[in-house]
């Protein structure tokens, strides 16, 4: 027995004691195949050496320097080298601990850079669990339940889920990009609009990539009425898509960009970037934590930078990833169960369904946990839980990958 909140439901029953590169071990030396990287957390593997040693080394000289009462080193180097995967005009990073507490000090800095009140967010977004965050956040309603009402503010315009719609591509972002127009007509006057926030490819909703033409819309309505373009790039930045962030799949660049997760393989750290115009125009005192920034982390995050550098991690996603979806895309053709495959790159889903675009969670969850009697770790996502997410970490092997989809086939024919 332990006292753990019971409201902590975990996925899995497994009770890992060690992880190392794509595997998790538990206690009696079992083994699973971690095709959830911590929900993208661990980028770079379980354990990668050159993180290890550089978390270690820096336990023994520096643990905690509070960042608003001086600085370290590690800090300062990573401002450096971040900057140099950023759109040239994000020259200004601030850092935080967790993705939504970066979501929030971008949602600050906007509003009190524009003096305007409301945000726009896409239908299907997930932009974190703390108040404002939530807030902006229409994936599912758990994270909304129970303490509502939420920030005021926040409008919504659709998303463009093609296949939620059943319409063509073109379609559904003609229909999105009216809607948006409508909104600024209805809900909020481009005066009164701060910023648009937005995933620029979907997470906890299903893994809906948006597309070119539909952030291109965004980026031209956001210009002509000076709005500022949030991406958030919690999940699927860092090389998760195979582009080092997401939005560069679209040529769209953003005002502002939020990144946490594969930031420093598993050590709580989260950054903005903006511009330092941008940064300059908030609000002196509305920036800090007692925790952001942390010595160790950011020498985690550091050693992550070496390894995606080193290992030409972007490119090995992309790589890895498109032949992992021709996997996946070759199960969709032999069971009928399978509706869809979507995403980029090593952030892929599947729509499980009992019928086309009729669909099935209680499959995904026996699919999954047959997984895991078998070796093999996978998350649910989707209104339903009814879309399995393949999150493996970007140091993946075409072995792994093989022996990965193996299962999950062996887990269709179990639970057929």
């Amino acid at each position: 027995m332990n006292h753990l909140s019971p409201l902590l439901v975990q996925s899995s029953g497994i009770c890992a004691e060690r992880g190392e590169g794509s595997w998790l071990y538990d206690g009696e030396g079992r083994r699973w195949l971690d095709f959830t990287s911590g929900i993208g957390v661990t980028a770079t593997g379980h354990c990668h050496p050159r993180v290890v040693e550089a978390a270690q080394r820096q336990v023994g000289t520096l643990v905690h320097a509070q960042y608003a009462t001086v600085t370290h080193p590690n800090m300062l180097r990573l401002t450096d080298r971040l900057y140099e995967h950023l759109p040239r005009s994000l020259d200004a990073v601030a850092f935080s601990n967790s993705g939504s507490e970066a979501i929030e000090t971008a949602l600050r800095l906007v509003r009190q850079a524009t003096g305007r009140p409301n945000i726009i967010a896409f239908t299907g977004g997930f932009h974190g669990r703390t108040l404002a965050a939530a807030s902006m956040t229409t994936s599912t309603t758990k994270v909304r339940s129970g303490w509502q009402p939420l920030m005021a503010g926040v409008c919504f315009s659709p998303f463009p889920h093609s296949y939620r719609y059943g319409w063509s591509e073109e379609d559904t972002v003609d229909f999105c990009l009216q809607e948006l127009d409508h909104l600024f007509l209805t809900q909020s006057a481009p005066a009164d609009t701060a910023a648009m926030i937005i995933e620029p490819v979907q997470g906890e909703y299903g893994y809906y990539p948006a597309t070119r033409r539909f952030m291109q819309g965004l980026r031209e309505r956001c210009d002509e009425h000076g709005i500022l373009l949030i991406a958030d790039e919690i999940q699927a930045g860092y090389g998760r898509t195979g582009r080092f962030w997401s939005h560069q799949h679209y040529d769209a660049h953003p005002d502002l960009l939020v990144t946490a997760k594969g930031l420093a393989s598993g050590y709580p750290l989260s950054a903005v970037a903006a511009s330092r115009a941008l940064m300059a125009e908030g609000w002196p005192g509305s920036q800090g934590g007692t925790y952001g920034a942390n010595a160790v982390a950011c020498a985690a995050a550091l050693a992550t930078l070496d390894v995606i550098e080193e290992e030409d991690l972007v490119a090995h996603a992309a790589g890895e990833g498109d032949y992992l979806r021709q996997r996946l895309e070759g199960l969709m053709e032999r069971y009928e169960c399978i509706d869809e495959v979507r995403g980029l790159g090593l952030m892929l889903g599947l729509e499980i369904v009992k019928a086309p675009r009729q669909p099935d969670g209680e499959r995904a969850g026996a699919l999954l946990k047959a997984c895991e009697h078998s070796g093999l770790l996978l998350l649910r996502c989707g209104t339903h839980g009814q879309v399995v997410r393949w999150l493996p970490p970007l140091t993946a092997s075409r072995q792994e990958i093989d022996q990965a989809v193996d299962l999950f086939q062996d887990a269709l024919e179990e639970t057929a």
